[in-house]
């Protein structure tokens, strides 16, 4: 028997949302293009607990997030951006690493895996 693939807000290029069994893929998430670090995260992280609750779950759920940073000398404003948005107890594995943006304006992505 096929489990069952799951898409939301699919484009030709991507979907927002893929959910197959019990866990919750989210395409990479970003702020508002020329805002800060901290606003950019900010806005990041609304639009992941959006996704998530549309999905069906939460940050406090979390398997897995990949943080790329436009530079690593944002990593310690990342965190504790970071640290303030994860529910205590319930960070997930993560990664962090420095990456070439889909724009020079992004400073920060983070790619959300879930359970439901």
């Amino acid at each position: 028997m096929t489990s069952s693939i799951e898409r939301h807000h699919t484009s030709p290029r991507m979907s927002k949302i893929v959910i197959h069994n019990d866990t919750v893929y989210l395409c990479g998430q970003v702020g508002n293009r020329s805002d800060s670090l901290e606003d950019q995260c900010k806005e990041a992280f609304r639009r992941i607990d959006a996704l998530l609750e549309e999905a069906g779950t939460s940050k406090e759920r979390m398997l897995q997030v990949i943080v790329w940073l436009k530079t690593m000398d944002d990593f310690d404003e990342m965190n504790a951006l970071w640290e303030d948005w994860v529910p205590d107890g319930c960070a997930p594995a993560r990664a962090c690493g420095r990456s070439e943006l889909a724009s020079d304006e992004l400073l920060v992505e983070f790619t959300v895996t879930a359970a439901k």
